[in-house]
């Protein structure tokens, strides 16, 4: 059969790239202002901070309290954690003195209290003194954390070993390598071999870093008017990396197409922008309505997060169709220019291609082929059953980190549990209810899970008393969450006092339990308004149906992949992740508003240019082997650079930037090759004319629509 016609660029998008072609220096000089003043911005950028509470829970009513009656209590330390023969001898209370005494300075370290007041551990070999910090951790600098660790290597020594623990701690012990950077570096091998030419691999590469540079400030602009955890900018850079290279690549891939079958520069930038940019805008779209769905959450965290994400996608979607646009003008039939010998030598014929011919055998086969795809997926998705939500702690960081070692002292010298105690609060009126608390003190005493009790502490202002209470098992050890359970549904409601039970510990399985209760509705509001925006774009109920299934196996998938390296054998080791470690239940949800995002990217890109061959005149299994054969090549590339800018997140020091970005990578290779190269041809296949049903009522209700969105 002939090859298709040239389909008819979109009305508004073709307009926007004569705009693009007759202006181009003009919109080049507006990004390049607007970087400059990305630049610029930086001053203006907040501190990083987050609310790691969760609204209406226990945990954060008793962490309001704690505020409120007890302000001078700072929730954020330092640990100074030594060991010596005699820890608390006066030899070596004076080191210790010396050695907090050379943090006095430091920005963000509070005045330490003296190392006298230090708890000893029944062995009398190891002490610990808590430093309250002024800032919250984000705030703190880096410097401030490496003085500390250099502070106590200097301390050490002499039979008295010195280590720390915190969170300034772990930000100052982090690598320096740059994730970014390596997954940049991987990108544009990638794009070298695709297009073997310098000239239209750089320009993916340039938007990219425009889109890095201008949304870097933008999340930092973004920290200063809200709430914006630490982790959101490599969140947010790991995709605009990822996207805007993907966007960009298929527009110049589309340019090029067009320029070798004949159409003069303005022309091919208009099919460009009108068939490839509008793919990116649909997917663009969809992972920004999945980033929204972290709204229905119900966490604050999450919603700094989602913000810096959904700006990073948005200004690559506006780079995409502007910038690249502007950048191939320019180039023009100069794209090709600086070749590489031997690379990307063009194919007369699309059909002769090794994806036509694989495409075919499957066609020939579909049920065979289906039954495959299924059962990979299914295996790699089956280690998601042993998947452990919850926080790690210290006792999963690196062997040789300090915070690891000071981890490890405190549950020699006090019990697994010291390093996760649990915080009572109880609002006293009166004589009686200080006296209901110290009895409810003698009898937690008494329970078979705690390990000991600290005397009770009043509030300045004698209205509020807290307790601590050191379990006997650590933070992440379900006989934690029993004792939690069990002292809040039997002990503490027969107190004789209203009374709260708070902590880290308590906190970060009120929030898992929370995650798990507003999960179904969040995956549906993702998956429902994912489906509409499909329906709307491909006029298909059953495409739209379908690219929701496949795109819910990449994710189990991809679930099962982090549960697998989570668990901390080989696999885990290859990243670093020595010991089975619980997965903070934030990932699952960021995971699922990514990935379902992202993978609508492959699915918009192959299904818009089987649309266009269907809409030529071709039969719909004619259609597939055509849209595979022409979109194979950029979508390994797409996903070879996806892969490569999430897989480089193993480098970090951070357990759930490690998961994330594995996870991530994992998910996108299976979604270009299981699902893209085998389950959709096969179903394509097997459903035939019925890939195109859509009820008359719903094509009239469509039809009323702008069509200058749909493809």
């Amino acid at each position: 059969m002939s090859s298709a016609a040239p389909p008819q660029p979109a009305g508004r998008l073709a307009r926007l790239a004569d705009v693009a072609y007759r202006r181009r220096r003009v919109v080049l000089l507006a990004w390049v202002v607007g970087l400059v003043a990305a630049f610029g911005a930086t001053s203006l950028a907040g501190d990083w901070s987050a609310d790691y509470s969760t609204p209406g829970s226990e945990s954060r009513a008793a962490a309001d309290l704690l505020k409120h009656r007890f302000p001078q209590q700072s929730p954020e330390t330092v640990d100074v954690v030594w060991q010596a023969r005699h820890a608390g001898g006066a030899a070596v209370r004076a080191r210790i003195d010396r050695m907090v005494a050379g943090s006095h300075d430091l920005q963000g370290i509070g005045r330490a209290p003296a190392a006298r007041t230090a708890t000893i551990s029944a062995d009398g070999t190891i002490g610990v003194l808590r430093i309250p910090l002024t800032e919250l951790p984000g705030a703190v600098p880096d410097s401030t954390g490496k003085t500390l660790i250099d502070l106590a290597e200097r301390a050490s020594g002499d039979g008295l070993r010195v280590e720390l623990d915190g969170q300034v701690i772990a930000n100052a012990e982090q690598g320096a390598i740059s994730s970014e950077a390596v997954g940049l570096a991987i990108a544009a091998l990638v794009l070298l071999l695709t297009f073997g030419s310098v000239v239209a691999a750089g320009l993916p590469l340039a938007t990219a870093l425009f889109g890095l540079g201008i949304s870097s400030a933008v999340v930092g602009l973004l920290a200063a008017l809200t709430d914006v955890p630490d982790w959101a900018p490599a969140l947010a850079s790991m995709l605009g990396i990822g996207v805007g290279v993907d966007y960009a690549l298929l527009i110049v891939t589309r340019f090029r197409a067009a320029l070798a079958a004949g159409r003069s520069e303005p022309e091919a930038l208009a099919e460009a922008v009108g068939t490839a940019g509008r793919s990116v805008l649909i997917a663009g779209t969809t992972v920004v309505i999945s980033l929204l769905g972290l709204f229905l959450m119900g966490l604050p965290y999450l919603y700094g997060a989602a913000l810096a994400a959904i700006a990073a996608v948005l200004i690559v979607m506006a780079a995409s169709v502007t910038l690249v646009p502007a950048l191939l003008a320019m180039a023009g039939r100069r794209i090709d220019r600086l070749r590489i010998p031997g690379m990307n030598r063009p194919v007369a014929d699309p059909s002769a291609t090794l994806a036509a011919r694989w495409s075919c055998a499957v066609q020939r086969r579909p049920w065979a082929a289906a039954a495959v795809g299924v059962a990979i997926l299914l295996v790699l998705a089956a280690p998601v059953t042993g998947l452990r939500l919850g926080f790690p702690d210290r006792g999963n960081d690196a062997r040789d980190a300090t915070t690891r070692q000071a981890y490890d002292l405190v549950s020699r010298g006090f019990g697994a549990g010291a390093n996760g105690p649990l915080l009572l609060v109880a609002a006293t009126s009166d004589q009686r209810d200080r006296e209901a608390v110290g009895a409810l003190a003698g009898s937690l005493r008494r329970e078979p899970g705690v390990a000991a009790v600290a005397a009770p502490v009043a509030s300045p202002r004698g209205d509020a008393v807290v307790l601590s209470v050191i379990p006997r098992t650590s933070p992440q050890d379900s006989a934690t969450q029993d004792l939690i359970d069990h002292l809040r549904d039997d002990v503490l409601p027969r107190a004789g006092v209203p009374v709260k039970l708070g902590g880290a510990t308590a906190a970060f399985m009120d929030q898992s339990r929370t995650t798990a209760a507003r999960l179904p509705l969040f995956v549906a509001g993702v998956v429902g308004l994912a489906f509409l925006l499909l329906l709307v774009s491909f006029r298909s109920v059953v495409l739209a149906l379908k690219a929701g299934v496949m795109n819910l196996l990449s994710i189990a998938a991809a679930y099962g992949v982090v549960a697998y390296l989570a668990d901390g054998g080989w696999a885990g080791q290859l990243i670093g992740i020595d010991t089975p470690t619980p997965v903070p239940p934030f990932i699952p949800v960021i995971m699922f508003a990514v990935l379902f995002g992202l993978s609508m990217d492959y699915e918009v890109f192959l299904l818009s240019r089987v649309r266009e061959e269907y809409r030529a005149g071709r039969d719909t299994a004619g259609a597939v082997t055509e849209g595979l054969a022409r979109t194979a090549r950029v979508i390994t590339a797409a996903a070879l650079i996806m892969v490569a800018v999430f897989g480089a997140f193993a480098l970090s020091p951070e357990v759930f930037l490690k998961l994330i970005g594995v996870g991530l990578a994992a998910a996108i290779l299976v979604d270009a090759t299981v699902v893209r190269m085998i389950l959709v041809p096969a179903v394509m296949q097997l459903l035939g004319e019925r890939n195109w049903w859509l009820p008359r009522w719903l094509d009239r209700l469509l039809a009323r629509r702008s069509p200058s969105f749909a493809v």
